[in-house]
């Protein structure tokens, strides 16, 4: 055998050769590029891997942000993958990269548009909690103006573009689904799961500093803050939390009787009214210049009454989170971001200030004067264990203002209710008058309230909810002035459940900054709204209380003088240490405003409270089969 055919023969081996290969690998280069250019395929796929990235512009041009700008790397990164993912779905459904580049745009940018307007009416993205509201959002779409803005055409123009050069540049494809190699199959598969795998069940997203944002909602972007929000839905236990260590906290610590403040008998008649988008906003925003006071007659409330603010836990929206708050005791901050408790944690049998007074002889009755169908609020008023429920369908000869019953002839209502009502009756009342947007007409509504100052006329939309608050203001003027004449015992509490949702740049002016910029005590400037407990009766007067929704509940019992619940003293040790303990931070007695909702920054034994109150408050959501006997009320009172 030839020595010489062991020696390959495809390197080169002298001199010449050695030189000649930069050219040959040139030369292997241009044959693949032209064999790329000239490939009919090549236009779709170029396209495709653009299609992503033109999805991201629209979606963020919509979300208010500059694309190019707003994230950071990481954050891109991490949005990038999910744009692709989408695009790559597409492509696994329909089998042609020229129909999954354009399906995947479109689905995009409808996706865009819907977070648009989100962003614009209630001044949040959309997380996917709100998926489950659609109903809830149908039923009062009409109130808003969708006329597209430069935005929305702005991002429309850019998907035009992008599907002109689709039909334009890609040949129309003849052949049926496009098959991929097994290798690409599977290693793009494996990509995907092993990325969804870090994503949903490792600490990844902490560990790059990327967390589902509440009141930076557009910090991360659209696509990742919705998945982000997505990743942290589900609600594990506290660190440290078993049945029996809730079992050592209800019969520990916390036992033993805590009277109230007010030793004379309950009210017959305990009337509690959350109106809708109800706030004080010079008092939150000393800068605000209006033509003239739009609650008057609040202010001037002080004859048996206990008055101060209401920290909310949530801002611009989610008037069913504040109810649960009020209701339950329960703190929304103990919950993942944005979710609605109404339509994933409440259950039937669930122990609530309904049960309660009910064991104590109250008929109870839950009064919203519009559409039944929101929040899933039917099912939950019934395991709450309300007697009777009242929607707009129930209201005698309503008054309207603009397209929503008026807060005047909701309360004759209420008038009706403790007129016809035999016994002691409880009420819980969620009134609509001022429900935005702010754009309807002024159908009913006199122009009384304007903006002023350098403000002067620079929202209509404000004017009109200002305007809103003095007619709201005249009616509860009625409503005391109603029961004050009345011979039943009547303690009536009210409080807004949020501020409205006027725009972020109505906001920000009022700031003087970027939303994003805000301190912690200036966060809290947008959670507060206006409450009041008054009684016919005598009742220690007090103002300037502040305290979080989720305590307000605890507070009325005590000024009604009825007996707490174990959960409720519990409540009241928080009164006096953490009167404020909310999604956005915390606020001592003192006033001191800590915010943030991690407790970093509060003593020992302000922390050991707070893990406490989680930790029951995790009993009575998620652990209803181990309650301690007797703790939440008295459907799950002790054996004998």
């Amino acid at each position: 055998m030839n020595n010489e055919t062991l020696i390959p023969q495809t390197e080169p081996t002298g001199p010449e050769e050695l030189s000649a290969l930069p050219e040959k690998k040139i030369s292997r280069a241009r044959l693949w590029l032209q064999k790329v250019l000239h490939d009919a395929r090549t236009p779709a796929r170029l396209l495709f891997m653009l299609g992503p990235w033109v999805a991201y512009l629209c979606v963020e041009y919509l979300n208010e942000n500059n694309p190019f700008t707003a994230l950071n790397a990481t954050q891109l990164l991490f949005s990038a993958f999910w744009y692709y993912l989408i695009f790559w779905v597409c492509q696994m459904l329909t089998g042609r990269l020229k129909t999954a580049a354009g399906v995947g745009a479109v689905f995009c940018f409808l996706l865009g548009v819907a977070n648009h307007y989100v962003l614009k009416f209630r001044g949040r993205i959309i997380f996917p909690v709100d998926l489950m509201t659609l109903g809830t959002a149908a039923n009062v779409a009409t109130g808003y103006d969708f006329r597209p803005d430069k935005t929305v055409w702005l991002a429309a123009a850019i998907l035009a573009v992008y599907l002109l050069l689709l039909l334009a540049l890609v040949p129309k494809q003849t052949k049926g689904r496009q098959k991929l190699r097994r290798v690409t199959a599977l290693g793009s598969l494996s990509a995907v799961a092993v990325f969804l795998y870090a994503f949903f069940c490792t600490p990844l997203l902490p560990s790059v500093g990327i967390w589902a944002q509440q009141w930076k909602t557009q910090q991360n972007g659209f696509m990742l803050n919705f998945m982000t929000a997505l990743r942290y839905s589900f609600v594990s236990a506290p660190e440290g939390y078993s049945p029996e260590e809730a079992q050592k906290i209800a019969g520990g610590t916390f036992a033993g009787t805590v009277s109230g403040t007010v030793s004379a008998a309950p009210p017959e008649n305990l009337l509690v009214i959350m109106n809708e988008s109800f706030a004080d906003m010079q008092a939150s925003f000393p800068n605000l210049e209006l033509t003239e006071d739009p609650l008057p007659f609040l202010h001037s409330l002080t004859e048996n009454t206990v008055k101060g603010t209401m920290i909310s836990p949530v801002t611009g929206g989610g008037t069913a989170n504040v109810e649960f708050e009020y209701l339950t005791g329960d703190s929304l901050a103990f919950l993942p971001s944005s979710t609605v408790a109404y339509q994933l944690y409440c259950y039937d049998g669930m122990p609530s200030m309904v049960s309660q007074m009910s064991s104590l002889g109250y008929r109870s009755v839950a009064f919203h004067p519009y559409l039944s169908s929101g929040w899933n609020r039917t099912s939950v008023y019934r395991w709450m264990g309300f007697d009777r429920q009242m929607y707009q369908e129930d209201v005698r000869d309503p008054q309207y203002i603009r397209n929503y019953i008026s807060d005047a002839s909701d309360y004759q209502q209420l008038f009706r209710l403790t007129d016809e009502t035999n016994g002691p009756l409880f009420v819980f009342n969620v009134t609509m008058q001022n429900h935005s947007g702010y754009s309807q007409g002024w159908k009913n509504l006199e122009r009384t309230v304007e903006l002023d100052g350098a403000s002067k006329g620079s929202s209509a939309v404000a004017a009109q909810y200002f305007s809103l608050l003095r007619e709201s203001d005249n009616a509860i003027r009625e409503l005391i002035e109603h029961y004050k004449a009345s011979d039943e015992r009547t303690m009536i509490v009210f409080f807004g459940d949020h501020q409205p949702p006027l725009g972020n740049s109505f906001y920000e002016d009022l700031y003087g900054k970027k939303l994003d910029d805000r301190t912690a005590a200036e966060v809290f400037q947008q959670y507060e709204t206006p409450f009041f407990i008054w009684a016919n009766y005598d009742l220690p007067e007090q103002e300037d209380v502040t305290i979080s929704a989720n305590l307000l509940g605890t507070l009325t019992m005590d000024l009604a003088g009825i007996q707490p619940t174990g959960y409720e003293k519990l409540h009241q040790k928080l009164l006096d240490t953490l009167p404020v303990n909310s999604t956005v931070g915390f606020g001592r007695a003192d006033g001191t405003l800590l915010g943030d909702t991690e407790e970093s920054g509060l003593s020992q034994k302000e922390e050991r409270l707070y893990d406490s109150y989680r930790m029951m408050a995790y009993n009575h959501l998620f652990d209803d089969g181990n309650h301690p006997k007797g703790y939440f009320g008295p459907d799950t009172a002790p054996e004998e």
